[in-house]
């Protein structure tokens, strides 16, 4: 009876070892997150990939899942993908719409202590960790424009994770080393003349150039006005694949002797689990899946690279099955795949070809596209969607959006299952890799993944510290001088004066100005209206 109880408390306390191990620094760390995906499409897609013989019977990721994931906000237990992601990166829970940024209490609600002094505040982000105190090269790799609330969250602080006015400066000005995705009609002018100023590559919807480019310079390679299409409907001719561009971040910034951090994200699988569109869910996780197999090739030849590889938050709850499928234990991998495998659009996709095409050639191009026979209501849906025709003049305002409709013929041929159109709070899977097996394994939260990918960077001062000092308010850097606030520009201008020197700083970017002269920062400043105050760094006392 001892030796049970004592053999019980020594695995007990051997898998907590295991559980919270200390965490060996490498050179290099990479972030994969794929947005959005609850643990049934990562299922579905590999059922996916045996039903169509596409390489086996696992997925990339499979030989590196170790844990999940309980991914959650400070005041919520459903999470938004700005304050999740910003939580991987700084370590502090935030609510939805913060992009790095300290939260504002809810104390009825909060999860977690939050004070509210510091509302609003900036936290630096385990990015600008890397760049600020490592000296690393940095880059992101998306397939939506590139200040949407993933790759804004390692890059930019605001709390409105839509204010793209503010959040796409901030990006330009952290003088990333990679940044590919999209995003074309975002750019601004001034954002071209910083890339000009600092000799950053600017490569915009040419896919040549982008496969061409070998330099050593900062590269930003855009593709599309926004976001890319699913991996489904992409122009193979025209824009990269996740893992092209994934393999090209590698190729680039692992050229830097001090190391990199990179973040990848599968962005779309969340968008295809917001339209409940089965197959945009599995496709775009394949194609997330390829990436992972770059960046693990990469990792493992390497050698000195930590990977870490999860998602940001469930969505759509997806399963494989619902309350239609008789004998579903008796369904058939035909029964369950069969079907979804003939679609060779996503429901958006498809969407397209309908909208610029006569309502006599819908059967057909139904038929092309997956293999579906329309049926005369289903055809009258189509035809009376909002964004297309009126069948019936008295039906207007009934009508709904033909890519909803395109969705729902489609998946009534299948046995997938959505429980809603939003995001879902169960956790999330977890795949990891480190040279020396120093893995996060069992059930972590969001801060626990923070604080593995802070000791794998082997970060030396805190996040915590680094805010401090990249990030104090003007109103303690600037105490006791003359100070003022311009706010009729486009961005909010800080003007300090001592004697004959005058300081101006503008909001969202890392440059100030002496008497005129350009000073570059290591780091942006960030400007928040709700508290009317500028936070920058301390050493900008100095320069006075």
């Amino acid at each position: 009876m001892v030796i049970s109880f004592l053999l019980i408390l020594s695995i007990t306390i051997c898998a907590q070892q295991q559980y919270r191990r200390p965490v060996r620094p490498t050179k290099n760390v990479i972030v994969m997150i794929s947005d959005g995906t609850s643990i049934g499409v990562v299922s579905a897609a590999r059922w996916y990939q045996i039903y169509n013989k596409l390489g086996g019977n696992n997925l990339a990721i499979d030989p590196y899942l170790c844990g999940t994931v309980k991914t959650y906000s400070s005041n919520a237990p459903i999470g938004d993908s700005a304050p999740t992601t910003s939580c991987y990166m700084t370590g502090m829970l935030q609510q939805t719409g913060n992009v790095a940024i300290y939260p504002v209490a809810d104390p009825e609600n909060d999860l977690v202590p939050v004070d509210p002094a510091k509302a609003y505040q900036p936290l630096a982000t385990l990015l600008e960790a890397a760049k600020y105190q490592q000296n690393k090269a940095t880059g992101l790799v998306v397939t939506v424009e590139f200040p949407h609330a993933t790759p804004a969250d390692c890059s930019a602080h605001y709390y409105a994770r839509g204010k793209y006015d503010y959040i796409a400066p901030q990006m330009a000005y952290q003088n990333l080393d990679v940044m590919f995705g999209g995003g074309n009609s975002i750019l601004t002018d001034d954002i071209k003349q910083h890339f000009k100023d600092t000799g950053t590559k600017l490569i915009q919807d040419d896919l040549k150039s982008f496969r061409d480019f070998n330099g050593k310079e900062n590269v930003w390679a855009l593709f599309c006005d926004r976001e890319h299409p699913y991996d489904l409907d992409r122009d193979t001719t025209l824009i990269p694949s996740l893992a092209e561009m994934t393999q090209k971040a590698l190729d680039k910034l692992s050229q830097n002797e001090n190391g990199f951090f990179l973040m990848v994200e599968g962005s779309k699988v969340d968008w295809s689990a917001h339209g409940n569109d089965a197959v945009g869910c599995i496709t775009e996780f394949l194609a997330f899946d390829k990436a992972i197999a770059a960046v693990m090739d990469f990792a493992q030849k390497n050698g000195e690279t930590t990977v870490i590889i999860t998602a940001d938050h469930g969505n759509s709850g997806f399963t494989i099955g619902r309350k239609d499928l008789s004998g579903y234990d008796k369904a058939s991998l035909e029964k369950l795949f069969g079907n979804v495998s003939k679609y060779k659009k996503t429901g958006e996709g498809l969407e397209q070809i309908l909208l610029k095409s006569k309502p006599e050639d819908f059967k057909s191009i139904f038929k092309e596209y997956t293999n579906i026979d329309l049926t005369e209501d289903e055809l009258n849906l189509l035809l009376s969607s909002n964004n297309y025709k009126e069948a019936d003049y008295m039906k207007v305002s009934n009508s709904v959006n033909m890519g909803s409709s395109i969705i729902q013929i489609m998946n009534k041929r299948t046995y997938f299952g959505f429980t809603t159109g939003g995001h879902t709070g169960e956790e999330v899977f977890l795949a990891a890799y480190h040279p020396n097996g120093d893995l996060p394994i069992g059930m972590n939260t969001n801060v626990e993944i923070n604080q593995y990918l802070t000791a794998a960077l082997g970060i030396n001062t805190p996040l915590a510290e680094m805010t401090d000092e990249i990030f104090a308010k003007h109103t303690d850097v600037f105490k006791g001088l003359e100070y003022s606030i311009d706010k009729s520009t486009d961005f909010p201008v800080l003007k300090v004066k001592k004697g004959k020197k005058t300081l101006t700083i503008p909001a969202f970017k890392s440059v100030a100005y002496l008497n005129g002269q350009p000073i570059a920062l290591r780091s942006v400043t960030v400007y928040i209206d709700k508290n009317d105050t500028f936070y920058l760094p301390k050493s900008l006392a100095n320069k006075l």
